[in-house]
């Protein structure tokens, strides 16, 4: 296995108002870290990610899936995607190791890629 998909992810005018919804309905926890007025808000046991975002943009779908590698780093992951056609659409990879790198695939379908457990794990 390569990527496994870590959450799908979902636009919202109100992450935690909407997460808290979806908490409700699905009868599953907030993560432990998460408070009104937060900018993103998840449901582990669902996989669902809610992250603020200040108005929709044309022709941007309100779900992508965020996939983490499984046997090898972010980096990698994301020169294996672009050879098999996926586009880098924002870089948003910190010096420090955190951030994420959306890309779409070949029909322009979002996509993000996240750092690997163990790069997370070792704190890069």
């Amino acid at each position: 296995m390569t990527s496994a998909i870590r959450h799908t992810t979902i636009a919202s005018a109100d992450a935690y108002s909407l997460a808290v919804f979806w908490s409700e309905v699905l009868g599953l926890p907030l993560h432990d870290e998460d408070h009104p007025g937060d900018p993103e808000a998840q449901i582990e046991g669902a996989g669902l990610l809610f992250v603020n975002v200040p108005e929709a943009e044309p022709g941007r779908s309100r779900l992508h899936f965020d996939l983490q590698p499984q046997d090898r780093t972010r980096e990698e992951e994301v020169e294996r995607l672009l050879a098999l056609g996926a586009t880098l659409v924002a870089d948003r990879r910190n010096p420090d190791g955190t951030g994420w790198a959306v890309l779409a695939d070949p029909e322009g379908n979002e996509f993000c890629v996240e750092r690997s457990a163990a790069e997370r794990a070792a704190g890069r």
